[in-house]
């Protein structure tokens, strides 16, 4: 193995020897849904000029009106800078609109406007399809089994 550290050529060897332990097709099965879970999606926020970080934006406004942009941060596990400029790409298109806190004028809640409001169902709309046709497929209790194993796969499985 030209070129490489003798460092990287134990990790190779390691993880080769590894190969049986790691569940290659699940792997594989989850990279492969998520493309094609996010390309409906993608095709519909290309004509607009946005991305992925805009729908998951968008989304979670929408399901949870007046969350603070504290809150979106933390839901997302972004820092300020990278949720700035979406944020204000989608305020100025006039998705989404920003009104100040109740009690703490520092405070900015988030809400999704009517344009905003289609457009997260639009977004859904197809994944939405994509879900109940698959959950279809795999019989009953199956959406049960499916959130719990999802739920399991997150960094925190409480939340």
């Amino acid at each position: 193995m030209a070129g490489q550290s003798k460092e990287n050529t134990r990790y190779l060897n390691d993880a080769a020897a590894d190969d049986d332990t790691i569940d290659f097709e699940i792997i594989e099965l989850l990279f492969f849904a998520y493309r094609d879970f996010t390309s409906d999606p993608d095709a519909i926020l290309e004509k607009s000029g946005f991305g992925r970080a805009h729908h998951r934006v968008v989304h979670f406004v929408d399901r949870e009106p007046g969350m603070t942009v504290a809150d979106l941060l933390d839901t997302l596990k972004i820092t300020k800078q990278s949720l700035a400029r979406v944020l204000k790409q989608l305020i100025d298109s006039g998705y989404i609109r920003q009104a100040t806190g109740p009690e703490d004028r520092r405070q900015r809640m988030l809400y999704t406007t009517e344009e905003g409001q289609a457009l997260a169902r639009a977004l859904a709309e197809p994944q939405s399809r994509r879900i109940a046709d698959a959950l279809a497929r795999t019989g009953p209790g199956a959406r049960e089994t499916v959130k719990r194993f999802l739920a399991g796969m997150k960094n925190n499985a409480a939340d």
